[in-house]
């Protein structure tokens, strides 16, 4: 490997550390919003599930547009 090579690859992982932790306090936020106490009623467990799922699809969009 030449050096342009190792200096891409490093870029990448801390780009996608970035990406990724920037995504995880995103949702975080989100499914935080509004609750000043830790209720679990099903509506709201439905809710923070759907802010994950949508977290995960966000993952998958930045991993794919990485490659392209």
């Amino acid at each position: 490997m030449n050096l342009n090579q190792i200096i891409n690859m490093i870029i990448r992982i801390f780009l996608r550390r970035g990406i990724n932790w920037g995504i995880n306090k995103g949702v975080k936020m989100a499914a935080n919003r509004g609750q000043k106490t830790q209720t679990s009623n099903p509506e709201e467990r439905g809710q923070s599930q759907q802010v994950t799922d949508a977290a995960k699809r966000a993952r998958k969009a930045a991993r794919l547009t990485r490659r392209l």
